[in-house]
Order: structure tokens, then sequence, then C-alpha cells
């Protein structure tokens, strides 16, 4: 489970791998990537971690991915993101790293 943010990063970050950016909508379509999240009922909250974040590197995908963890009561969450190490959602719950970052 991801969210749109995540999707457009991945396009992004995958640009120069040929196929890669066709396939990542492909794996949304098979069901692959499920996207629960929406961010029209969590803009407010997105907007508070934003803020709360706002002295480190956080952007909006990283935001809605905090605002998702709340939203499912998960912080189990596959990324190779450093700052997800500093993140919490549920206000003070650390985020379970599934690839360790050490």
């Amino acid at each position: 489970m991801t969210c749109e943010a995540v999707i457009t990063e991945c396009c992004y970050l995958l640009q120069g791998i040929t196929g890669a950016k066709e396939d990542i909508p492909a794996n949304v379509a098979n069901g692959t990537f499920q996207i629960p999240f929406q961010l029209s009922p969590c803009a407010q909250e997105v907007q508070a971690i934003l803020h709360k974040y706002a002295d480190t590197p956080a952007d909006f995908a990283d935001a809605c991915l905090i605002a998702m963890a709340d939203q499912l009561d998960t912080g189990d969450i596959l990324t190779l993101d450093s700052g997800f190490k500093h993140y919490r959602w549920r206000r003070n719950c650390s985020f379970r790293m599934l690839i360790p970052l050490d």
C-alpha cells in the first residue's frame, strides 16, 4: 500500500530505467500497488505533519505516508528513506523499518 505522492516520486526516480515508469502504473492497475490514501480528508493532518517536520528533509510524500500510517494503524514501512527513523506516527510511535538502514 502506498500513496500517489510516492508513485510520482518513483516514476521520477526510475525514469532512466527503460520501461520502469510504465510498469509502475501497470502495477497500480493490476493491484500489486494499492493506493488507499486520499489527500482530501487528510489534508489538514498532512499540513500539520509538514509543519512539525519543517526543520527536517520531510517532503510531501513523507507526510502522506505518516498520515497513512495513522489511517491504517500501522508503522510498518518499506523505505530507503532514513528520515523514517526519526518520524513518528500517532504522534510518538516509531516506524518499523522493514529494511534495516543501519
